[in-house]
């Protein structure tokens, strides 16, 4: 729609509104009088909008710490901070640059280069005093400033030629730029900034204090941002990368390849945090993704997967090179690269200006190609780009072009694009770190920044210990299971296996078909194993109806037509949709198929589907091939034993349903993919082993669940929360739930709030829509997965127990919160889940609920193993 037409429907819609007021002369219609009250109707009182004002939660306090479990001594890293000039003020300024001309500076990276030379040159103007500058528009000292307003002027050299460079060209007269050199010779030389610091707050350190007895504030958390402030400055100092709070150093040993160019970066994470114990510095390894820094093609190479230049995908390197940095030889001068040349570089022309001068005295210029000028008129020897393109780094109007073998990308710049799958195995085999490394790194780590030699640090008081700090650790018991028959499970070191053993609730395989993409596997043979395994199982598994051998002249076309093709044959040969489709895979890891294959099967069919990669076959992976497919097909391979009981405080008593909710939003850079709304929920009543699952797309990147009740009508809400409610409803005997025990994935402390006030509230509308007198008691927990505290057991190299249980010392001063490392870390340092309670209506003891979330690590009915997240995990799969 052109804007014209835009206009013209507005319009139209602007008159539409108006339209009853202009028959009317402008003047609306007196209101007709109330009706009579029937003699037989008492009138109901209005309530007040003060009384149907929705109440505001706030995260409960902690109502004690747990006793069950056997205690044990846990190292974590988390080292103590001491605090000695807790009389003092921070002073809050805004910063505001402009370049000479009065436009704003909006170039990232100029600001902390502008501060930091007013630092060096209006010492005594700013009395000696030391600031941290968050790099934007905020700047913090230790006491105030001499005056609430200063102004400075600052004269930078060469400040663009360091960093997103758009314009310099390697010099020599007559070069491709050489006419923006004359024209805007100053630029190249020196740039003039003014500075503007005026007084915004003073935050008194006492905040910091009163936050450690609990008494948050908004002084408090702008406090600790100072001294996170103060550490970030520190890093960009060194020149590393920032990230957040996490920092990455430009050292080659700190980088490990994951293929396509792109390289995972270690660094460390620093923050301070207020605990139980006092105020903690909190360190921990963290790792990003770089471009592989070097020769742009060798990149490319490698991002393309490609034996030489001569086979990249040009249009693919363009939108892949779009706004990286370059440095270019011989100058060593520093670009951003804004394109690629439409010809390869033997035939780029550009006017090149001569020396000499025509009549007129006005300069001469000839057509030259980049190739002849950078060869003959530079003297550098060009190997291989003739015959590829240049990287531009000029302007729209004003293409500066170098030969793509004179330019090398600059180190640590961020790679932001989603990982492949083999990318992100690669990264988690070459990152993980045993306990005991990762504690020698991290020790390592806090010498090396050489906090104590902080000037801020310093004239806040701040100390740091070197010691990691020991909190009070206790391992809960290993929760009992059931398999069929009633046979006891025993789980050792948070794993189980059901060596003959029966599932708990076979289902029956049958109306099946095999689907077959691998050309090494023994079909009849798999499928006769399987039909045996799933006897000693339980499971009666019928013979397939058939097994559809993929057509080899289709083995090379691309996935999703390879995915088509098997789905019309399995079409025009079965009589009926099947119940059940086995798909062999021809790769073990990272198959293109898989993908294709589920959305064809779940998405659009609506079938149920079990993938495998057939390599090395055995009843032990048939047995954990079956516990997948019964519990996708409805069974149930194992409970807990107080679940048969029943016996789970709290919850057997009192009907009780358990929600896990969280949002999947779509790789980095994919802006316009929907999130994906997910909320499971406990059936069957007073099971817990059994769940179901609902989904919902919503806007791209919004984390609060919009659609927990949506009501479209006076008798219609087409919300999750109905669904799953109605569900447990006929599930479990026409019982409502007087309990609802919410688990919450993926929020940060921020979104804590939201959770309480948004998505509850919602939830509530939902239960007061079913039934308007029906009040359910609420449980509300967050679990969180990506934060950066670890545990470790003094003097072992082994991770911590399964069961683990911290609820004291780095826990939240006030807030009711605790670590569970439930599950046993086989490779790498456990990280441990950390359970923040938000509500809890219920009345539940700390030990009747930590044990009721060890519990729920035992109930995940695709694995022999406690998992990190209790019932949340289900959404993942």
């Amino acid at each position: 729609m052109d804007p014209s037409e835009q206009a013209h429907n507005g319009e139209q819609e602007h008159n539409g509104v108006k339209e009853p007021e202009q028959e009317h002369n402008g003047a609306a219609d007196p209101l007709p009088p109330p009706p009579p009250v029937p003699p037989n109707v008492t009138p109901i009182k209005a309530e007040s909008e003060q009384a149907v004002k929705k109440v505001f939660r706030a995260p409960m306090a902690r109502r004690g710490t747990g006793t069950k479990g056997n205690k044990v001594p846990i190292l974590t890293n988390h080292f103590k901070v001491n605090v000695s000039n807790v009389d003092g003020h921070f002073f809050h300024y805004s910063v505001a640059l402009a370049y000479e001309d009065g436009h704003p500076v909006d170039g990232k990276g100029i600001g902390r280069k502008v501060l930091d030379r007013v630092h060096q040159t209006y010492d005594t103007e700013l009395a000696g005093k030391e600031f941290a500058y968050d790099g934007e528009k905020s700047l913090f000292t230790v006491g105030a400033l001499p005056r609430n307003k200063l102004e400075f002027t600052v004269v930078l050299d060469d400040v663009t030629s360091n960093r997103n460079n758009g314009n310099a060209s390697p010099g020599g007269p007559g070069s491709p730029n050489e006419s923006d050199k004359k024209r805007f010779r100053r630029p190249y030389r020196s740039k003039t900034y003014k500075v503007e610091i005026s007084f915004a707050a003073k935050i008194p350190m006492q905040a910091i204090a009163n936050a450690l007895r609990g008494q948050e504030s908004e002084n408090s958390q702008e406090a600790l941002r100072v001294l996170d402030i103060i550490l970030r400055q520190h890093a960009a100092k060194k020149g590393c990368l920032l990230v957040r709070q996490s920092f990455f150093d430009n050292n080659p040993r700190n980088f490990t390849d994951v293929g396509g160019g792109v390289l995972g970066c270690r660094g460390f994470h620093s923050s301070f945090r207020t605990s139980q114990g006092g105020l903690s510095l909190n360190i921990d390894v963290s790792t990003t993704m770089i471009i592989q820094p070097g020769p742009v093609v060798d990149f490319l190479i490698a991002n393309q997967n490609v034996k030489d230049p001569f086979s990249i995908d040009w249009a693919k390197a363009k939108r892949v090179l779009k706004n990286l940095r370059i440095t270019t030889s011989p100058t060593n001068q520093e670009y951003k690269i804004t394109g690629l040349s439409e010809r390869p570089c033997k035939e780029q022309l550009f006017s090149l200006k001569q020396r000499n001068k025509d009549d007129a005295g006005e300069a001469q210029t000839t057509e030259v190609t980049v190739y002849d000028y950078f060869v003959n008129s530079r003297n550098i020897d060009l190997r291989y780009s003739a015959d590829l393109p240049c990287i531009n780094v000029g302007k729209p109007k004003r293409p500066t072009y170098f030969p793509i073998e004179l330019c090398s990308l600059v180190s640590l710049q961020r790679y932001t694009k989603a990982l492949s799958t083999f990318q992100r195995a690669s990264l988690v085999e070459k990152s993980r770190q045993k306990p005991q490394e990762r504690m020698s790194t991290l020790s390592g780590a806090l010498k090396s920044n050489n906090y104590d030699s902080e000037p801020l640090l310093r004239s806040c008081g701040i100390s740091i210990s070197s010691n990691f700090t020991q909190v009070d650790g206790r391992v809960l018991p290993t929760p009992k299971l059931k398999a069929g028959n009633g046979d006891d499970i025993y789980a050792r070191n948070g794993r189980w296996n059901f060596n003959n053993k029966k599932f708990v609730n076979p289902s029956k395989v049958e109306r099946w078909a095999v689907a077959n993409f691998s050309a090494r596997c023994d079909v009849r043979g798999l499928v006769r194993d399987l039909i045996k395994v799933g006897e000693m199982k339980g499971i009666s598994v019928e013979a397939p109806f058939d097994v559809f051998e993929e057509n080899p002249q289709f083995r090379r076309a691309p996935p999703l037509v390879r995915v088509e093709k098997m789905f019309e044959e399995i079409q025009s040969k079965l009589p009926g949709a099947p119940k059940f489709l086995l798909c062999l895979l021809p790769e073990r890891k990272n198959c293109d198929i898989y993908g294709p294959w589920k959305r064809k099967n779940l998405a659009d069919f609506g079938v149920v589907t079990q993938c495998l990669a057939p390599t090395r076959v055995n009843d032990q992976y048939l047995t954990n091939l079956l516990l997948k497919i019964n519990a996708k097909l409805g069974g149930l391979n194992s409970v807990l034993a107080i679940e048969q009981n029943p016996s789970i405080p709290m919850i057997s008593k009192v009907p009780s349903i358990i929600l896990g909710m969280d949002v999947s939003h779509g790789s980095p850079g994919q802006s316009d993919i929907p999130s994906i709304a997910a909320v499971v929920s406990s059936r069957q009543w007073p099971s817990i082993s059994r769940y179901r699952a609902s989904v919902r797309t919503q806007s791209p990147k919004v984390e609060m669940i919009d659609s927990l009740y949506k009501r479209v009508s006076d008798t219609e809400d087409e919300g999750i929360i109905r669904e799953l409610l109605l569900d447990f409803y006929v599930s479990s005997g026409k019982r409502k739930p007087d309990q609802i025990i919410i688990f919450r994935d993926g929020v940060s402390e921020s979104q804590f709030n939201q959770v309480l006030n948004i998505e509850l509230n919602q939830i509530i509308e939902a239960c007061k829509f079913l039934d308007e007198k029906w009040s359910p008691k609420f449980v509300v927990i967050i679990a969180q997965k990506n934060h950066h505290t670890k545990f470790f057991q003094p003097g072992s190299p082994d991770n911590v127990q399964p069961g683990t249980i911290i609820d004291n010392k780095v826990c939240h001063p006030r807030n009711n919160d605790f670590y569970l490392c439930a599950h046993a870390g086989m490779i790498g340092t456990t990280r441990p889940t950390h359970y923040h309670v938000l509500l809890d209506e219920v009345g539940f003891s700390p030990d009747d609920l930590q044990e009721l979330v060890h519990n729920l690590s035992y109930v995940y009915q695709r694995s022999t193993t406690a998992i990190s997240v209790g019932k949340t995990r289900f959404l993942l799969h």
